[in-house]
């Protein structure tokens, strides 16, 4: 498969190009495909009223025109702010946040657990990513269980998810190499072919990136430079002195560089995503502790890879790559407020379920309505403690009791005693 280009023209070109600026057909195409800010491989392929080259240079040129500029190190970034980024970050800066907000503190008794779910969803999306073929239903169960691994791509899932618990607790603090190779040896630990490679910069320059047909994506910087961009990087993460970039965006542009640089022989992309959730926290975006943008990164995988090609191919315009990770910060956003109104609907099943039953508290009629929707399922104690982030005597009495009160059967597995459903007392 041919790598996403740029294309070279002439001053002969530029002037041809030119001439179409009080063209109508052609202004109303560069105008459209502008505002989708399409990627030359994009718009080539498009029906235009006339050569693709043309509308390309004069849709470089407004663009241009609006450019934001970064410098890092020797690279020198850029990106267009866009309506539509400003759209979005209105969107999740006020309206968002406020209904999620409201919607949280009408389920403040399932925050913790929404949380948890939440680091969950965030850990095995960030592996499966790079590769961990666990399913989501099999890993959740591991996690929830507190279940020892038995393979690696189970333990990357459990790496993340340990490592995302403890990001929440390092958000005051200042980002530093040490700090990064902190996170990169809990993320790699027992995964990687060489175990030296756990919590240590790269020493060599054999690294590339490709993709499925072999072709190399991305060659990063020398291996003896690492050290030192590393060392930028995290006073770029640390000033905001110098030039105000929102938040986000600055976040994104943070993963990027992550990617760009690729200090470390394996696991650059999961030490990527974890230092954009660090520094979201960082700049108390306390929904994000809610979210699970990997997730929505894993559904569309191909277009995160290409979001990265078509930045690099064009000149390092992030814009591209931005544009890419607000739709999947939307797609989380939107994935919320879905969860609230379902755990909403829930709730009020639970309380029917609650009202109807003299004998059961509210957290014993949410394990009896999750029941009900999977009642061939088996349930153990440590799987409540999870789910509930209760101590294991709290769970231990909740399924004692509903097995005491009918609702459930107790079995025995080896040391481990586990719960069938037997149904509604009215059944």
């Amino acid at each position: 498969m041919k790598l996403p280009q740029t294309p070279e023209y002439s001053e002969e070109d530029l002037l041809k190009a030119w001439g179409y600026i009080e063209n109508h057909d052609v202004m109303d195409a560069i105008f459209r495909y502008n505002s989708k800010y399409l990627h030359w491989e994009e718009l080539r392929r498009r029906e235009l009223p006339v050569d693709p080259l043309y509308v390309w240079i004069l849709m470089k040129f407004l663009r241009d025109r609006e450019m934001k500029y970064l410098h890092f190190d020797k690279l020198e970034l850029k990106y267009d702010l866009l309506d539509d980024f400003i759209e979005k970050l209105h969107h999740l800066d006020k309206s968002a946040a406020g209904t999620i907000s409201s919607g949280l503190d009408s389920m403040s008794r399932d925050m913790d657990q929404f949380i948890i779910n939440s680091l969950m969803e965030e850990a095995i999306a960030s592996s499966q990513i790079e590769g961990a073929a666990v399913t989501r239903k099999i890993a959740k169960k591991m996690l929830r269980e507190k279940r020892k691994p038995v393979n690696k791509d189970e333990r990357m899932i459990l790496n993340n998810y340990i490592t995302m618990k403890e990001i929440t607790s390092m958000k005051s603090q200042d980002l530093t190499s040490e700090l990064i190779l902190h996170i990169h040896a809990n993320i790699t630990r027992n995964t990687l072919e060489n175990p030296e490679d756990e919590g240590r910069f790269r020493d060599n320059d054999e690294i590339r990136v490709f993709d499925q047909w072999g072709n190399i994506l991305h060659t990063p910087p020398d291996f003896k430079k690492v050290e030192e961009l590393i060392g930028k990087f995290c006073e770029f993460a640390n000033n905001d002195e110098e030039q105000f970039i929102h938040p986000v965006i600055k976040g994104i542009v943070l993963h990027y560089l992550m990617g760009y640089i690729h200090p470390f022989n394996d696991g650059n992309g999961r030490c990527a995503r974890s230092i954009f959730y660090w520094y979201m926290l960082r700049k108390d975006y306390w929904i994000f502790e809610y979210m699970a943008v990997s997730r929505a990164i894993k559904d569309t995988k191909g277009q995160y890879k290409m979001a990265y090609q078509y930045t690099e191919s064009d000149g390092n315009d992030l814009t591209y790559f931005i544009m890419y990770n607000l739709k999947a910060v939307k797609i989380a956003v939107d994935n919320i407020l879905k969860y609230i109104e379902k755990k909403q609907r829930e709730s009020k099943q639970a309380l029917k379920i609650l009202q109807e039953s003299d004998d059961l508290n509210l957290r014993q009629a949410n394990v009896i309505k999750s029941l009900i929707k999977e009642p061939d399922k088996p349930v153990t104690i440590k799987e409540i403690m999870e789910t509930y982030h209760i101590a294991y005597g709290t769970a231990r009495n909740d399924l004692f009791h509903l097995e005491k009160s009918g609702y459930l059967q107790k079995q025995k597995s080896g040391k481990e005693f586990y719960f069938i459903f037997r149904g509604l007392k009215n059944q």
